[in-house]
């Protein structure tokens, strides 16, 4: 069982994901405020679903160069290692928004497509892609 995260600076959108079946299902975004995650609201999350992994997405550029949002996401990918002590790892992100879009049909900014993004980024950690250190 692992939890996964698409981070970004007003939500972070959450997913779970199963390693025996290899599918991930979508929670509730968390808000943060002035681009900092609620700590206790993660740390209610963990303790529901106790998981034995987390799944950060890395936001690289298409020409696969780090930008100021993925300075952002490892900065919260280390702190969830932290925070809570368990393993992180990271996976390339690129196309995960546009991917969540397109299976929620949803075009602006909506909770769904946050928390679809996680999913993506579940799947794609659970489907073998290459786990970037924080």
């Amino acid at each position: 069982m692992l939890l996964a995260f698409d981070h970004g600076t007003r939500k972070i959108g959450v997913a779970s994901g199963n390693g025996v079946i290899g599918t991930a299902s979508p929670l509730a975004p968390l808000p943060c405020r002035d681009g900092q995650p609620d700590w206790r609201r993660i740390a209610a999350l963990l303790d529901e679903w106790r998981p034995d992994a987390l799944v950060v997405g890395l936001p690289l550029n298409m020409d696969g160069s780090e930008s100021p949002s993925s300075a952002r996401a490892r900065k919260f990918a280390r702190r969830l290692h932290g925070r809570f002590g368990l393993p992180v790892a990271m996976v390339d992100e690129r196309l995960s928004t546009r991917e969540a879009r397109e299976r929620t049909g949803q075009r602006g900014p909506d909770p769904k497509v946050d928390s679809m993004a996680a999913v993506v980024i579940a799947e794609g950690y659970l489907n073998g892609a290459e786990p970037i250190a924080p």
